[in-house]
């Protein structure tokens, strides 16, 4: 598709002694860049499911291919409940979708959602077939990540993991990092409707980040061994405590406390559309990326 490009310029005429100025408008057609063509591994997932959504949304992007074992043959768009179907059927072969987009010469971008034994293999298809890759699968191996970031180095294609897309969830591990520096005590409460990835990998994350700061918490804290304690992450003595209760959003919140005081910082996350902006950001920085990048952090 062709973009209209015009622009103001102004004639200058002589008439006796005056001088007259008169504008036009000249105009052509330019070609507009192409879209970013982004394929959903994992698709008929919900979070799959919202990314096709939010890519078919979002300017300068679009949805060139679904993978998927589950709904194979059904068009992505009608399982996303859109207006129209998107004429792009679930295909369970990740090659084959590869292959078809590789040949028009454009931007691809293969978004993973699957599973950490499979990222490895999947990377390197798309790196293949000359496209680069955003990888959001909680529980990632660090062996995973390093094979990942020696092959993308050597193959000068980019790749980034996001251990979490919620912009939110950076924002309070940003927070929890400069308040660490004013407190003595730190500890981690989460919660989650269904028993699953506990504790979870933001919390998880957290306790990394404060625990490479070379502060040691909770000193004062005599009951290292007790379970109900919570379980203390690292050996800086953060501890997560991670509740299971149906109903409730999932939440994480770290409290700092210091002498007279307690501080807190709470996130949050309602529904899977809060990981959207996040997944936007992503593609749209990793085109531009010729190794690994672990983390969202450094685009916010």
């Amino acid at each position: 598709m062709a973009a209209l490009s015009c622009h103001f310029h102004y004639t200058v005429h002589k008439v006796s002694k005056n001088v007259i100025t008169r504008p036009f408008i000249s105009c052509s057609m330019q070609p507009s860049q192409s879209n970013i063509k982004v394929v959903i591994n994992g698709a008929a997932k919900e979070i799959g499911r919202a990314a096709v959504i939010a890519v078919t949304k979002a300017r300068g992007m679009e949805v060139a291919g679904a993978v998927d074992s589950h709904f194979v043959g059904e068009d992505i768009g009608k399982l996303c409940d859109m207006e129209e179907p998107l004429e792009i059927p679930i295909i369970n072969d990740l090659t084959m979708v590869l292959g078809s987009i590789s040949q028009s010469k454009e931007t691809g971008v293969v978004v993973d959602f699957t599973d950490p034994s499979t990222v490895y293999d999947n990377v390197k298809q798309a790196t293949a077939f000359g496209m680069r890759s955003v990888v959001y699968v909680p529980r990632i191996k660090l062996d995973s990540v390093g094979a990942l970031s020696a092959f993308c180095d050597k193959a000068s294609m980019g790749c980034l993991i996001a251990p979490t897309l919620s912009i939110g969830s950076i924002l309070l591990q940003q927070a929890a990092i400069t308040a660490s520096f004013h407190y003595n005590n730190a500890e981690i409460v989460e919660s989650k409707a269904n028993p699953i990835d506990f504790p979870s990998t933001d919390a998880i994350q957290i306790s990394k980040n404060l625990s490479n700061l070379g502060q040691i918490y909770n000193r004062e804290d005599i009951s290292t061994d007790v379970v109900a304690r919570g379980q203390v992450i690292g050996e800086d003595g953060v501890r997560v405590h991670s509740m299971v209760l149906p109903g409730l959003p999932s939440s994480t919140t770290v409290y700092f406390s210091g002498p007279g005081e307690v501080y807190s910082i709470k996130h949050d996350i309602t529904d899977v559309q809060s990981l959207m902006p996040g997944l936007l950001l992503a593609i749209r920085k990793v085109i531009r990326l010729k190794n690994l990048v672990y983390g969202l952090e450094k685009f916010l």
